[in-house]
């Protein structure tokens, strides 16, 4: 029994009460986090610290908002000793030799994680709450989100993403609703400078999107660097963590491309994934054995009808998180690669 009288539940009967909320803790820890695989600890330590206090739990907030509060503060403790979460164009300036030397990875820099879509599943039963869930883990707000103080960060998370009121906010904190209101302000400020609202977000079920998708993988599989060059703006970008160095501009892009990756047809086979509410790939690469390895998660940027930037994530660890095996699949490994 706890101090209420209540029975402790077992940890299968809690974990059926608490698994509806788990996709949307996971976005919000990775809100906070900027990692897939951070933001799952946190949700496991979450459901943990909730299932030993679900006797203190008096039904004054839904069961929802109060493993949100779990969560952020779990979250909060967990940003005392960790350091932002950057992406390559956070750390400086973009490169202008993209013949030079082959970039060496830097593996000691918590480098930011894309998120898997499919993670999020079904939000409290509404679909709304899906596509909202899935807007703002978009990879321009999760990297924007990391220059915040971490309080900051939680304050905006709550306000704008789940839609608490600034009491709430202040109370979860243990300050006054005028300071939080402050922070809000604060924070909203600098998201506006760093990730501005996008005008024509590409949807990745639009037909005009799948179709450049498909052109996308088709360039990327058989190493046509002219017809990826056909898809992507003037002022394209490409960042590939864990490596720092980045590209900015077509012309900069495509001579990296050709020069260091696209280089003989057949070295890569991609299938589509959805990371952070955007079109992606995850682009297996041909090894020495011949089978195709997990090598990179790749984050598609639209406008205008165009690539803007491609976030090539290229670390295989993140393979399991997106549900896929680090060894591609045998139809994808013997699908036909033109000059393979």
């Amino acid at each position: 029994m706890t101090g209420n009288g209540r029975a402790l539940p077992g940890s299968d009967e809690f974990a059926q009460l608490a698994s509806p909320y788990r996709g949307e803790l996971l976005a919000h820890c990775y809100r906070m986090l900027g990692s897939v695989h951070d933001a799952e600890d946190q949700v496991q330590e979450t459901l943990l610290r909730a299932w030993r206090s679900y006797g203190d739990f008096e039904g004054r907030s839904s069961m929802r908002t109060w493993l949100h509060r779990i969560a952020t503060n779990t979250c909060l403790r967990a940003l005392e000793t960790r350091s932002r979460r950057p992406l390559p164009s956070g750390l400086g300036e973009s490169s202008d030799n993209p013949d030079g030397p082959v970039p060496v990875p830097i593996l000691d820099v918590p480098w930011l994680q894309p998120f898997p879509d499919a993670a999020i599943g079904r939000v409290a039963d509404d679909p709304a709450a899906v596509v909202t869930a899935r807007s703002s883990t978009r990879l321009a707000l999760i990297a924007a989100l990391q220059y915040l103080p971490p309080r900051q960060r939680a304050v905006l998370i709550l306000r704008d993403v789940l839609g608490w009121h600034a009491a709430e906010v202040a109370d979860l904190l243990g300050t006054s609703t005028v300071a939080a209101n402050s922070a809000l302000q604060r924070a909203r400020a600098q998201i506006a400078t760093l990730a501005p609202a996008e005008d024509d977000i590409a949807e990745p079920a639009d037909p005009k999107v799948r179709d450049l998708l498909a052109r996308y993988a088709a360039a990327f599989e058989t190493a046509d660097v002219a017809g990826l060059t056909e898809l992507l703006r003037a002022d394209a970008v490409i960042e590939m963590p864990p490596m720092a160095i980045w590209f900015a501009g077509r012309d900069r892009v495509t001579r990296f491309l050709a020069r260091r990756v696209l280089v003989r047809p057949g070295d890569f086979a991609l299938t589509p994934v959805l990371a952070n509410g955007q079109p992606s790939f995850a682009a297996y690469q041909r090894g020495e054995d011949g089978g195709y390895h997990a090598h990179a998660i790749q984050v598609l940027e639209f406008r205008g009808g165009r690539i803007s930037r491609i976030v090539s994530f290229n670390d295989g660890g993140l393979f399991p998180a997106f549900g896929l095996p680090v060894d591609a699949p045998d139809q994808l490994a013997m699908a036909p690669r033109h000059g393979g």
